[in-house]
C-alpha cells in the first residue's frame, strides 16, 4: 500500500505538473511569436525607443523565440525531472507517516491471542478514519474478552455440573451393585441422576440454540401459548393465576414456549407452600411473571441469569441454575428486554418485554 500511495502521488504530480507547463510554454511560444512579428519588417511597427534595426539584428531577432523557447524547454524538463524524484521521495515518507497507525494495528492484531486479549492498541491522534478503525477493534477485543471469559465459566461450570451426576452414578454401580438386596434403591438413584443430567444437557442444547439467534420467525400466539403452559405447569399448593389479553409476536414457538415453561416453572418450584404465581400479558407485548417466593436480594438479581448460579434462598427443585440463562439468551434472541426486581413481601417479579407485537384483531 506504501508503493501504491507513492506511485499515485508520483503521478499526480507529473500529469499535473506536465499540463501546466505545456500549457505556460505553449502560451509564451505564441505571445514571444507575436510581439517579434510587430518588430522585424512586414509586420506592423511599434513605437520603439529606438531606430529600426537592421538586417543583421533582424535575423537575430528572428531565431530568437526558438532559442529562447529551446532553453525554456530544457529548463522545464530538467526541473520537472529533478521535482519527479523529490516527490517520490516526498511520498514514500509521507505515506509511511500516513500508514505508521495501520502497521501498528496490524501487529497488535498478529500478537493478539487467547491468552492476551486483556491488550488494546490505544491508538492515539486526531480523530481520522485509522483512528475510527483501531478505536472499533479495541471495542471489538472488549467484547471478544467478556465473551470469551463468559464461556471459560461457562465450560468449567457445565464441567462441574456433569461431573456430580455421573460420580454419583459410578459409586452407585461399584457399590450398589455388590448387593442385590439394594438394587432397587440403586436403580431409583441411577435414574434420577440420569434424568437430571439428561434435563442439563438438554438445557444446554435450548442455551446453544437460542444463543445462536433466529433463521425464520413467524407470528406466535403468545397468548395461546401462555395458556398451553400454565395447564402443564400446574401444582397442588401453588395457585396460578393468569391476566392475559391477545397478543402476538414475531419468533419461534418452540423457543418461546421454553421461555414460558422456564419462568411459569421456577415461579412455581421456588415459591412458598400456599403461595401464589401472578402472570400477566398486555397487549403492547408485555409479560409479568410474579410469585411469592422466599426473599431475593436486591444486589444479588444479576447472579439469577448467569449460567449454573442459584441462590442460597432458592432451594426448592434439582434445577441445574440454566432455567434464567436460557430464559435470557431466548428474549435476546427475539430482541426482548427482561428485567427483575424483588417483591417487598418476597418472591421475584421478572418482567419480558417484546418488541413489535400485533394484537389478533389487528392480523384478522
Amino acid at each position: 500500500m506504501r508503493f501504491r500511495l507513492t506511485a499515485l502521488y508520483t503521478a499526480i504530480f507529473l500529469v499535473t505538473s506536465t499540463i501546466l507547463v505545456v500549457v505556460v510554454n505553449l502560451v509564451f511560444s505564441n505571445r514571444l511569436h507575436d510581439r517579434v512579428a510587430q518588430i522585424v519588417p512586414g509586420g506592423p511597427m511599434v513605437n520603439l525607443p529606438f531606430p529600426p534595426p537592421g538586417p543583421q539584428f533582424e535575423g537575430v531577432l528572428t531565431r530568437l523565440p526558438d532559442e529562447v523557447l529551446q532553453t525554456q524547454w530544457t529548463v522545464t524538463v530538467i526541473t520537472v525531472a529533478v521535482l519527479a524524484v523529490l516527490s517520490i521521495i516526498a511520498g514514500w515518507w509521507m505515506a509511511g507517516r500516513m500508514l505508521r497507525p495501520l502497521r501498528r494495528i496490524t501487529t497488535t492484531a498478529q500478537r493478539l491471542s487467547l491468552s492476551n486479549l486483556n491488550e488494546r492498541i490505544a491508538l492515539t491522534g486526531p480523530n481520522d478514519e485509522l483512528k475510527d478503525l483501531a478505536d472499533t477493534i479495541d471495542a471489538m477485543l472488549e467484547r471478544l474478552e467478556r465473551s470469551v471469559d463468559s464461556q471459560r465459566r461457562f465450560i468449567a461450570n457445565a464441567a462441574h455440573e456433569l461431573r456430580t451426576p455421573l460420580a454419583t452414578q459410578r459409586a452407585a454401580i461399584q457399590i450398589g451393585l455388590e448387593n442385590t438386596d439394594n438394587l432397587p434403591e440403586v436403580r431409583a438413584k441411577l435414574l434420577t441422576h440420569n434424568r437430571r443430567t439428561e434435563k442439563m444437557i438438554d438445557s444446554l442444547l435450548v442455551l446453544a440454540e437460542a444463543e445462536h439467534g433466529l433463521d425464520d420467525p413467524r407470528p406466535v400466539d403468545l397468548t395461546a401459548l401462555l395458556r398451553q403452559t400454565v395447564a402443564e405447569s400446574t401444582s397442588d399448593d401453588v395457585e396460578v393465576v393468569v391476566d392475559a389479553e391477545p397478543v402476538v409476536v414475531p419468533g419461534d414457538p418452540v423457543l418461546l414456549h421454553r421461555l414460558l415453561v422456564n419462568l411459569v416453572g421456577n415461579a412455581i418450584r421456588y415459591n412458598r407452600s400456599g403461595g401464589t404465581v401472578h402472570i400477566g400479558l398486555s397487549s403492547a407485548g408485555v409479560l409479568t411473571v410474579r410469585n411469592t417466593g422466599p426473599h431475593v436480594p436486591a444486589e444479588r438479581l444479576p447472579e439469577l441469569f448467569q449460567p449454573f448460579r442459584r441462590l442460597h434462598t432458592r432451594t426448592r427443585g434439582d434445577g441445574a441454575g440454566l432455567g434464567l440463562s436460557i430464559v435470557t439468551s431466548i428474549a435476546h434472541a427475539h430482541k426482548a428486554r427482561i428485567m427483575a426486581r424483588p417483591n417487598p413481601g418476597g418472591g421475584l417479579e421478572l418482567t419480558v418485554a417484546f418488541d413489535n407485537p400485533t394484537t389478533l384483531l389487528a392480523r384478522r
